[in-house]
C-alpha cells in the first residue's frame, strides 16, 4: 500500500492516505515535502510528526502515527520501553552494523521465535538472513523509529563497554586492589579502566532519566543484577558479568571514599559526581556483604531538588495549615511516623526548610546524613567513635540550638534525651516506625517514656505514606488498540504523592494517656477531634481522580 515489496516507505503515499483520512491538512503536507528535500534520510513518519499542526488538525505524535501505520499494514504495534527489554540479550543476537543498516532491534526471544522491531514494514530482505543465522522464526512488530535507534545504540554501546570491562577485569579482585592502591589512585580513570568509568556514568545518567530514587547493584553466582526503584517499585535493568559487577562496585566505592579492600563489613559513603552530560548528581552509598560479593545501594538526590516544599510532597489544605501551626511552636516534640520509604525524611527536610532563617539555629543528628543543606548544622552518627543519637543530641544541646531534628527515635536512651531537649525549651522533630499517628504514643510508652513526660512534651504526630498517582497523560485509562502511553508506559501511574494523617495533641487526648492506655480509645478521641486517617485521605485522592483504590489499599493495608 505505502511501498513496493522490499522497499522503504513512500512519503507521498503516506501523505495521500493521511490527507484522505483528514489527519493532516494540505498545508502541512506541503511543509513535510519541503522538509523532506533538506532531510532525505529521515524516516517519513518522523518528518510528518516534526511539522507544526494547524489548529483544526488532530494532534499526532510519532507514536500515534506509528500505531496508525501498523494498523494499516496489519502488523502489531509496540511502544518500546527499555525497562521492559533485555538489552544485553538483544545486543547478543545480531551485530550492531546489521541492526543499524536495516533499522531493526531484537526485543524478545522465546521458544516460538524471535520478535524484532522495525519501522519499515515493507523491508524484508533482512528476515531471510536473520532466520538463517539464528535458526528460529521471525516475528515482526512495528515500532517508533526514534526509539529503535536510541535503544539500539544504547544496547550495543553498553554491550561493547561490558565486553571490554569483562575482558580487562577478568583477573578479578587482585587487579582491582592493585588499581586502587594508594600509590595508583590517580591512575583510576586511565585508559585501561575507561570501560568501567563509562558504565558507571551510563548507570547514573540512565537512573536520572528513568526517575529512579535508588540503584541496586546485586551480586549473584554467575551475574550481577542492576535494578532501579521507580515510584516505589523495583525494575530489573541489566545483568552484568560477575567480574564487571565487582569492578563497577569498586569504582563506586572509590568515588564514595569507601574502603575498597574491605568487603566483610557494611560501609556508608557519599559522592557528588558530574556526568558527561554536565548534570551534577549527589548520591548516598551503602554496601552490604553477601555470599557472592558486596551488594551496593545508591540513593539518588538531584541537587536541583534539594529545596523541598510541602506542595511537592502533597501536603495541602487543612492538614498543611495545622502542620504549620505545629512548626510555629517554640518547644515540644513533633513526630513523623511511617514505614521505611514512606517519605518521612522528605517531610522533615521540607519542615526544616520552612523554619530556616538567619535568626534560627537548626541542628540535626542523622544516620546517615540524607542530604547536605547549607542552612542546617548537620551531625552524623558514628558508632566507631561512640557518637550515637543520644550522645549526639547531648552535644547539640551545648550548641545553643533552636530546633533539633533527630533522624530516628529507635531506643529508650534516644527517646529520653529527645524528651529532655523538649523540656528545656527546644523544638524537636523526629521519626518513629509506627503504622498510624496514635500508635506513636504507645510506642513512646514501650520505649520507657513516662506518661507525664509524653503529656508535657508531645505536641503533634503525623503518619504518612506515598501512593503512586495516575498518569496525567492518559489518566490511567488504557489507550485504544495497542497504543502505549509514552509517559507511564501503560503502567497507569507516574509519580507519587503523600497521604497524611495528622494528630494534634489536645487536653482530651492527653487525658487518655494513662499507663497501658488503650489504642482504640486514643483513635476514637482523635477521630472525634477531626483526625482523618490515612485510608480516608486515600479515599479523597481516589475521589479526586489522583490515584486508585487498589493503590491506596496497597500502601495502607
Amino acid at each position: 500500500m505505502f511501498a513496493a515489496p522490499d522497499h522503504s516507505l513512500d512519503l507521498n503515499r503516506l501523505l495521500d492516505a493521511l490527507l484522505a483520512e483528514q489527519r493532516l491538512s494540505a498545508n502541512t503536507a506541503l511543509a513535510v515535502l519541503d522538509c523532506a528535500k533538506a532531510r532525505p534520510d529521515v524516516h517519513p513518519l518522523e518528518l510528518i510528526a516534526s511539522q507544526p499542526r494547524d489548529a483544526a488538525e488532530p494532534a499526532q505524535d510519532l507514536d500515534s502515527l506509528c500505531q496508525w501505520l501498523a494498523t494499516k499494514v496489519g502488523q502489531p504495534y509496540l511502544h518500546l520501553d527499555p525497562l521492559q527489554l533485555d538489552l544485553n540479550h538483544s545486543a547478543s543476537l545480531i551485530s550492531a552494523a546489521f541492526a543499524q543498516r536495516h533499522g531493526i532491534l531484537p526485543i524478545a526471544v522465546d521458544a516460538a521465535g524471535i520478535t524484532v522491531a522495525s519501522a519499515q514494514p515493507y523491508q524484508r530482505e533482512w528476515e531471510v538472513d536473520l532466520r538463517r543465522s539464528l535458526g528460529r522464526p521471525i516475528h515482526r512488530v512495528m515500532a517508533n523509529p526514534q526509539l529503535i535507534r536510541q535503544i539500539s545504540q544504547a544496547a550495543f554501546e553498553l554491550a561493547q563497554q561490558v565486553a571490554g570491562a569483562s575482558h580487562q577485569h577478568s583477573a578479578g579482585l587482585e587487579h582491582l586492589e592493585q588499581l586502587l592502591a594508594p600509590g595508583r589512585r590517580a591512575e583510576h580513570s586511565s585508559a585501561e579502566d575507561a570501560h568501567i568509568v563509562t558504565l558507571v556514568d551510563w548507570m547514573l545518567q540512565y537512573a536520572l532519566e528513568q526517575r529512579a530514587s535508588d540503584i541496586h547493584l546485586e551480586p549473584r553466582r554467575e551475574q550481577g543484577q542492576l535494578r532501579y526503584r521507580i515510584d516505589g517499585l523495583l525494575h530489573p535493568v541489566y545483568a552484568f558479568p560477575a567480574s564487571v559487577t565487582l569492578a563497577v562496585t569498586s569504582r563506586l566505592k572509590h568515588l564514595g571514599r569507601m574502603n575498597v579492600a574491605e568487603k566483610r563489613r557494611p560501609q556508608d559513603g557519599r559522592l557528588q559526581h558530574r556526568l558527561p552530560s554536565g548534570q551534577d548528581i549527589e548520591l548516598r552509598l551503602s554496601s552490604l556483604p553477601t555470599p557472592f560479593g558486596e551488594k551496593l545501594v545508591l540513593r539518588l538526590f538531584d541537587p536541583l531538588q534539594l529545596r523541598q516544599d510541602f506542595a511537592r510532597l502533597g501536603l495541602q489544605g487543612e492538614v498543611l495549615q495545622r502542620w504549620e501551626q505545629l512548626l510555629a511552636q517554640r518547644q515540644g516534640i513533633i513526630l513523623v511516623t511511617g514505614p521505611t520509604g514512606s517519605g518521612k525524611t522528605q517531610t522533615l527536610y521540607a519542615s526544616l526548610e520552612r523554619l530556616a532563617s538567619p535568626q534560627v539555629n537548626l541542628c540535626t543528628i542523622e544516620d546517615p546524613i540524607e542530604r547536605l543543606h547549607p542552612a542546617i548544622n548537620q551531625l552524623q552518627v558514628q558508632a566507631g567513635l561512640d557518637l550515637s543519637f543520644a550522645s549526639g543530641v547531648r552535644a547539640l544541646l551545648r550548641q545553643d540550638p533552636d530546633v533539633i531534628m533527630i533522624g530516628e527515635i529507635r531506643d529508650q536512651e534516644t527517646a529520653q534525651v529527645a524528651i529532655q531537649a523538649a523540656l528545656t525549651g527546644h523544638l524537636v522533630l523526629s521519626t518513629l516506625h509506627t503504622n498510624d499517628a496514635c500508635s506513636a504514643i504507645t510506642r513512646l510508652q514501650e520505649l520507657g517514656v513516662a506518661d507525664y513526660l509524653i503529656k508535657a512534651t508531645l505536641v503533634g504526630v503525623m503518619a504518612q505514606r506515598l501512593v503512586r498517582t495516575l498518569c496525567r497523560h492518559c489518566r490511567g485509562q488504557p489507550r485504544p488498540g495497542n497504543g502505549v502511553c509514552p509517559l507511564c508506559r501503560n503502567t497507569r501511574y507516574h509519580g507519587r504523592t503523600g497521604l497524611f494523617e495528622l494528630m494534634v495533641m489536645s487536653d482530651a487526648l492527653r487525658q487518655q494517656i494513662d499507663t497501658g492506655a488503650d489504642l482504640q480509645r486514643l483513635r476514637r478521641q482523635a477521630a472525634a477531634e477531626g483526625l482523618r486517617t490515612l485510608r480516608q485521605c486515600g479515599d479523597d485522592h481516589v475521589a479526586a481522580g489522583m490515584t486508585t483504590e487498589q493503590e491506596v489499599l496497597r500502601v495502607c493495608a
